[in-house]
């Protein structure tokens, strides 16, 4: 049904220029993904850390000013009896947090969706206080010729949902936060469905159950209602963690086709298939039972945070399917199929 391209993975931390001197590119992953004219753009969660130094923690952090952020870095003395670390995610420092590394989103372009070229600045970077722990993860849906963007902005408030517009990818305007804190996972159908904007979302679950994929309807694309739970994980080795949505769906003749991921035994990652109803996209047309895609080679097995395949970002392009996933955490591949496979693998 699905092939993974020999080349992967497409784009690596050594591909990437670090935003800074004395920063260190140590993932390039989750893309989202579009065409854009004759090419693929790659939205690409690239996440930072700082170069050591001896006898210091150093951390990358954002300063504001201006309606903009400006990477830098904060260092402590290592023997400093205030400073706690918290084991690999960070430092608390007298009341504040400082995470050990920090994301943002870079453009890579391709003219045949395999072989990249990563710009060297930031597309999206920290500019307000919901975002000043970086932004991760964004989908972007082409709605009536415009590029819808939505992203996970992480702050000391925690996660939540930002989404923003752009005609050109250079100038971008951010429109704000449109799922608050804790959701995210948010898929924004290319088109209105019964007159109104939908997505899937995936908020957090402290309580009973397990987290699970959401649809909700918005007038503007900016105030989100009509929420129901439509998919919850299933008792298997593949699922029995949480379920979330990936890329926009896709409108076929049988359905909107959504690949989703599901975190399993082990913190293992993997890709489902799902059908929904094209007219009433709440309801489960078909469900898939054994995954699409699983971390079987060594480039998802082994990195930053092992055994994982995610994707974000889907490329229709010359009768084919190219779905972009990020691979443990730290690098981007593409995999190969078409929607008649997929629709005759349920």
């Amino acid at each position: 049904m699905i092939e993974k391209h020999a080349g992967n993975p497409v784009v690596s931390p050594p591909d990437v220029k670090p935003s800074r001197e004395g920063y260190r590119v140590l993932g390039a992953f989750n893309p989202g993904a579009t065409l854009f004219g004759e090419e693929v753009l790659l939205l690409i969660r690239v996440a930072e850390g700082c170069e050591p130094r001896e006898g210091f923690i150093r951390t990358p952090v954002c300063r504001l000013h201006g309606g903009k952020g400006t990477p830098e870095i904060m260092e402590f003395r290592a023997d400093d009896p205030e400073v706690q670390l918290k084991d690999t995610r960070g430092v608390y420092y007298r009341g504040h947090d400082y995470l050990s590394t920090m994301s943002h989103i870079r453009l890579a372009r391709s003219r045949d969706g395999f072989n990249f070229e990563v710009d060297e600045k930031p597309f999206l970077y920290p500019a307000n206080e919901a975002e000043i722990y970086g932004l991760e993860d964004a989908r972007v849906t082409r709605i009536e010729g415009r590029y819808y963007i939505n992203y996970t902005a992480v702050s000391p408030d925690s996660w939540a949902t930002a989404l923003a517009v752009t005609d050109d990818f250079v100038h971008v305007e951010r429109l704000g936060l449109i799922f608050h804190p804790e959701d995210k996972d948010v898929a924004i159908f290319p088109e209105k469905v019964g007159g109104k904007y939908v997505a899937l979302h995936r908020p957090n679950n402290s309580g009973f159950g397990r987290a699970a994929i959401w649809y909700a309807e918005s007038p503007d694309l900016l105030h989100w209602g009509g929420h129901r739970c439509i998919v919850r994980p299933r008792d298997t080795s593949w699922e029995a963690g949480k379920i979330g949505g990936g890329a926009p769906p896709i409108k076929t003749d049988e359905g909107w086709l959504v690949i989703y991921h599901g975190k399993g035994e082990g913190s293992v990652y993997s890709l489902f298939c799902l059908l929904l109803d094209l007219e009433e996209p709440w309801k489960v047309v078909k469900r898939a039972r054994e995954p699409l895609l699983i971390p079987s080679e060594p480039y998802e097995k082994e990195g930053f945070f092992g055994n994982v395949v995610f994707s974000n970002g889907i490329v229709e392009m010359g009768g084919r399917l190219l779905v972009y996933y990020g691979a443990a955490d730290e690098r981007c591949c593409v995999a190969v199929t078409d929607i008649a496979s997929l629709l005759a693998g349920f």
